[in-house]
């Protein structure tokens, strides 16, 4: 597990080479991979400890982006104009089958790093499962120093502003549901 100071190239390669990293979000600190890469998505599940059964939210870099993955109607769109970009995750009807949750954080650098990669990215926070998670990187890294899997690089941006997860919003439904505030 290596720890870097923000390098903007570097997690660009690290990504494009599969890795599992921790980095900062506009909420807390996540762990971000290529989610279009199984291989990185199954050694995040194994860093975090998830039950497979739980999925896993994605970044995304923009509403076109996020068309490509979900079924979105213009009522929902019109919503998503107006909590993305932003600590809002929304669960959509997926393209392939069942459901996704999709976010685009409101955190100049991920922003970047989606953008640069023009792919989609996970989204979930840097935790163990069942543990809180966390804006303090000393907290981030007390979670995972002595588990057998570990995140491969942490982009280390100090203490993030108190926050929490981003909000989850089922769109799925009518009226919409709000499942974590």
């Amino acid at each position: 597990m290596e720890v870097i100071k923000p390098n903007f190239k570097k997690a660009v390669r690290a990504i494009k080479e599969g890795k599992v990293l921790v980095c900062p979000t506009d909420t807390v600190y996540g762990l971000i991979c290529d989610a279009a890469n199984k291989k990185a998505v199954e050694k995040l599940f194994k860093i975090k400890k998830r039950p497979r059964g739980k999925p896993i939210p994605i970044f995304v870099r923009d509403i076109k982006m996020a068309k490509k993955l979900a079924k979105i109607n213009k009522e929902q769109e019109l919503f998503l104009k107006q909590v993305w970009p932003g600590k809002v995750t929304v669960v959509l009807k997926s393209k392939n089958q069942g459901k996704i949750g999709l976010r685009i954080p409101k955190y100049k650098w991920l922003l970047g790093l989606a953008e640069q990669l023009n792919r989609p990215l996970t989204g979930t926070s840097a935790n163990i499962s069942g543990r809180p998670a966390s804006t303090k990187i000393k907290e981030v890294l007390r979670q995972f120093k002595r588990q057998k899997h570990q995140p491969d690089l942490v982009i280390n941006a100090g203490y993030l502003k108190k926050s929490k997860p981003s909000t989850v919003i089922d769109l799925t439904v009518w009226p919409p549901k709000i499942l974590r505030f």
